[in-house]
């Protein structure tokens, strides 16, 4: 997909000056204050790794851009992607993976990645530390639980192809997102699926101590090398509405930034809208997120949102070859990198 960059500047441009003409008081141009309103799913709920959607927010910068955004809670990853596909939702903050299997079937409903902001794989299978589950071949014959939607669970199948498991035994048991730690807690299951960071600390507000009484079966240690959650919008947008895309995504990559700036803030955007969240534990979550999970060491060459094509395409071969899919997207079905902020503005650097 090609994106006309001389306009996407000119574009650019102008929004600069809107901005200026804003701050010296001049009156905006009729369509710089009509703003569309845009509907937002998120990843999972509201949750200290949200922060910069809502600091974005509430610093003006969607409104900045002519967007009224609604963002609502997710329920996983993966339901995210499908939730923009059929048209519920305008963009989706949602697992990439996902997104590689719905355009390697259904590649005329599939939406576009436009800013990859986890760069690393954060899938995983909790365990309970005294359990004998040591390793992934450990997982054969035994009883796992996880949301339907979970991104984790969604590639499990591509897991057990990559780490050479045999699936035939293990049984999965369906349950509501927040019942997860407390079905390992009580042992209902014997492991649970989800990302390593949203287990850790949703355990610790449970009252379990994640780093003695959980043990993670990490999909990145047996060579799962993947990306994980981006801005995911439909591809008519992208099309039709390029200045949007580009306003979104500068909103977000602000946001982004500001959050650095200010963790203390940004936990209060959420807590705005969360008010019974435990903000220490949700700065830890916010914190960790960025360490484990959005600081690939790529990122001191691609910037956040930007991806490195040689390891995307890699990426998208696991997904594809151990999932039994169709066909194998083009890169440029899954993600597009013309609507990333000039490189003055990119983030290299987290904490």
């Amino acid at each position: 997909m090609t994106i006309d960059i001389t306009r996407r500047r000119f574009l650019s441009a102008t929004g600069s000056g809107l901005a200026l003409a804003a701050a010296n008081g001049l009156s905006m141009p009729a369509f710089a204050q009509d703003k569309t309103a845009l509907s937002m799913i998120l990843n999972w709920r509201y949750q200290g790794p949200q922060a910069w959607f809502f600091l974005a927010e509430d610093n003006g910068y969607f409104s900045d851009a002519g967007i009224d955004i609604q963002m609502d809670q997710g329920n996983g990853s993966g339901a995210a992607v499908g939730q923009v596909a059929g048209g519920t939702y305008d963009i989706g903050f949602g697992d990439v993976n996902a997104l590689i299997r719905l355009a390697a079937s259904k590649p005329e409903e599939a939406p576009i990645c436009v800013y990859q902001m986890y760069n690393k794989p954060p899938f995983t299978v909790a365990v309970l530390s005294k359990s004998d589950i040591k390793t992934a071949k450990d997982l054969e014959g035994r009883k796992l639980g996880g949301a339907v939607n979970d991104g984790a669970l969604k590639l499990f199948p591509a897991f057990t192809s990559v780490a050479g498991l045999d699936d035939s035994g293990i049984e999965i048991l369906n349950f509501k997102p927040n019942l997860r730690e407390q079905m390992l807690k009580t042992e209902q299951v014997e492991g649970v699926f989800g990302y390593v960071n949203t287990i850790r600390f949703s355990a610790k507000l449970s009252g379990m101590n994640p780093d003695e009484d959980i043990r993670f079966i990490s999909y990145g240690d047996y060579g799962m090398d993947l990306y994980s959650n981006g801005l995911i919008v439909p591809k008519a947008m992208v099309e039709e509405q390029p200045d949007m895309v580009q306003g979104l995504v500068t909103a977000i990559n602000r946001g982004v930034a500001d959050t650095l700036a200010d963790p203390d803030a940004a936990i209060d955007a959420v807590a705005k809208r969360e008010p019974l969240i435990d903000k220490v534990i949700e700065k830890e979550r916010l914190i960790a997120t960025l360490q484990d999970e959005m600081a690939h060491p790529e990122l001191a060459e691609t910037g956040l949102g930007g991806v490195d094509p040689e390891r995307f395409e890699k990426a998208i071969d696991i997904v594809v070859e151990a999932n039994e899919l169709p066909r194998t997207p083009a890169i440029d079905e899954i993600y597009t990198d013309a609507f990333l902020p000039p490189e003055e503005e990119r983030i290299f650097a987290l904490l």
